[in-house]
């Protein structure tokens, strides 16, 4: 019986751990990472983030060649019309220019567009945010700081409930 009433208190203290350990910034060399604009230019990560200062910012890490990320496209459209007052920053690790541009324009996706590079599993930015999938759904609140770390789904519960809070 007291085993049975430990286990509880073993689980809360895990997940608890677990949450505690989620980053709320971003390393200084993923900040420092370059990325691509639509019109070819390059631009620190940091000085995206800046320019949403004060807003709450979903990001969406995904690529047009990736069949979870547009099968979950439609998730992110209702997301947006959920919380139409969010930025929406999508970052892309398709292998190609035109193809990014293109999957942009064919999966109707609306929001601020970056390049960030031709694999996910290189790079500051992936190595900061320790990207093992995508899509991959981050929250970053209004003071710049990340809400939510990691979400493979845009109807994830948790990512409903930290932009309810933050709205």
């Amino acid at each position: 019986m007291k085993k049975l009433l430990l286990l509880p208190i073993l689980l809360f203290a895990v997940i608890s751990c677990t949450q505690a350990q989620q980053p709320t910034s971003f390393t200084p060399e993923a900040l420092n990472s370059k990325m691509t604009s639509l019109d070819g230019k390059q631009i620190a990560f940091k000085d995206i983030l800046n320019q949403y200062k004060g807003k709450t910012v979903v990001i969406d890490v995904w690529a047009s060649w990736c069949p979870d990320c547009i099968k979950g496209m439609p998730k992110v459209h209702a997301l947006q019309k959920q919380f139409p007052e969010a930025v929406y920053l999508f970052l892309s690790y398709d292998r190609v220019d035109e193809k990014w541009k293109n999957g942009i324009e064919k999966y109707e996706v609306k929001g601020e567009n970056y390049h960030v590079g031709k694999s996910m599993k290189e790079g500051a930015f992936a190595e900061s945010v320790k990207l093992d999938w995508i899509p991959r759904y981050m929250v970053i609140d209004k003071t710049g700081k990340i809400a939510l770390f990691k979400a493979i789904e845009a109807d994830d519960e948790k990512l409903i409930a930290i932009l309810k809070k933050l709205k």
